[in-house]
């Protein structure tokens, strides 16, 4: 589904992401993961476009992004990221309309649609007309994933979606995100600093480190076959993965 060849990301002498080469498989979630600065959200930015990539190239569905195709890629991805980045002048049902209003869908069309995603989600219909300093952190959340799948994008990024909740939020959500990542079957990319969250969700995990990935594979491959000391200790330093 996503594609990056040899793509790297500089900001003047600021190295963010060294050449890298990685494959993201059609309906399936791939979690990257690492420390603060290690590159993870450069890559989801990278995908959808928000930056240019220093040298490299990347493809979704084999279609280049470039600066001609990216905002017909955009409307096929949706983007999440931490505390939901909704518009605060406008309502619940506002942020989530506000694309297929742009591009002028039909208003049954885009009702049918708002009573799915807050089916999906388990939004309350009556907070739509909320602003989003009325909402809980959770339903900030919910909205900005209803916004995201919209259009029924065919790729879904989310940056640290969870990071600003509290635990009991922080874990209802993740019940209720395993649960529509299952019945999509979307390709999901999702941003976390936590190791328990990534093998919580993730088909793949990717493991970056000073913008470079050390190791990818499933959460027993990291386990039990790290590729150096910092996988290993990366590991021993998250508190929660014992109970995974």
């Amino acid at each position: 589904m996503i594609e990056l060849e040899s793509v790297s990301k500089r900001f003047g002498a600021t190295i963010a992401l060294y050449e890298t080469d990685l494959c993201i498989d059609a309906g399936r979630t791939t979690v990257l993961i690492g420390p603060s600065g290690c590159g993870k959200s450069t890559i989801l930015r990278l995908i959808i476009g928000l930056l240019e990539p220093t040298t490299g190239t990347i493809r979704i569905e084999g279609q280049r992004v470039s600066e001609s195709s990216v905002l017909a890629l955009r409307r096929r991805i949706g983007y999440v990221i931490q505390e939901g980045g909704l518009f605060a002048h406008l309502t619940a049902a506002q942020n989530v309309l506000l694309m297929a209003k742009h591009l002028n869908q039909p208003a049954r069309q885009m009702q049918t649609r708002l009573r799915e995603l807050c089916e999906l989600t388990h939004f309350p219909e009556n907070a739509l007309t909320r602003y989003p300093v009325e909402l809980s952190g959770g339903q900030r959340q919910r909205v900005s994933l209803m916004r995201a799948l919209m259009l029924q994008p065919n790729v879904l990024l989310l940056d640290e979606p969870l990071g600003a909740l509290d635990p009991m939020v922080r874990a209802r959500l993740q019940d209720e995100l395993k649960e529509i990542f299952q019945r999509l079957q979307q390709t999901i990319v999702l941003v976390t600093h936590d190791m328990a969250e990534a093998g919580f969700f993730a088909n793949v995990i990717v493991l970056l480190n000073e913008g470079r990935v050390v190791q990818s594979g499933t959460l027993d491959d990291l386990r039990s076959r790290p590729a150096s000391t910092f996988v290993r200790d990366f590991l021993h330093a998250q508190r929660g993965l014992a109970a995974i």
